[in-house]
């Protein structure tokens, strides 16, 4: 009686191994550029929040709710939010607004990254 032994020859796991590493040679550079994109995405999610943040405050303003705050400049919209996440600034060129006005202003986050949004006068 012959033992037959089973499993990959030699040639097989060469081959799987140079697939991989075709395989993640060709991977890497993708990976590599998600953190451009991860803090453009930021940004923009801390413009929206901004948006947000301004538009419920204008409706609670108009309401005439006491814990509205007056917004007549884009930095002044960071005081509307519970927490401003750290690392972004607000700006925007000479623009007044007044009660019920928008404008557009500009948030700059990670690695110089920049979004705009609509903030509402109130």
């Amino acid at each position: 009686m012959r033992n037959k032994q089973t499993g990959f020859t030699l040639i097989e796991l060469v081959v799987v191994i140079v697939i991989l590493g075709i395989l993640a040679a060709v991977a890497l550079p993708r990976f590599i550029n998600l953190t451009a994109e991860a803090d453009t995405a930021a940004t923009a999610g801390v413009a929206g929040a901004l948006a947000s943040a301004s538009a419920i405050n204008y409706a609670a303003r108009v309401a005439g709710s006491a814990s509205a705050i007056a917004i007549a400049e884009c930095p002044a919209v960071t005081s509307a939010m519970l927490s401003m996440p750290t690392g972004y600034t607000v700006t925007t060129t000479a623009l007044t607004l007044t009660l019920g006005a928008t404008g557009t202003c500009t948030v700059t986050g990670g690695s110089s990254k920049t979004a705009n949004f609509i903030a509402i006068g109130a």
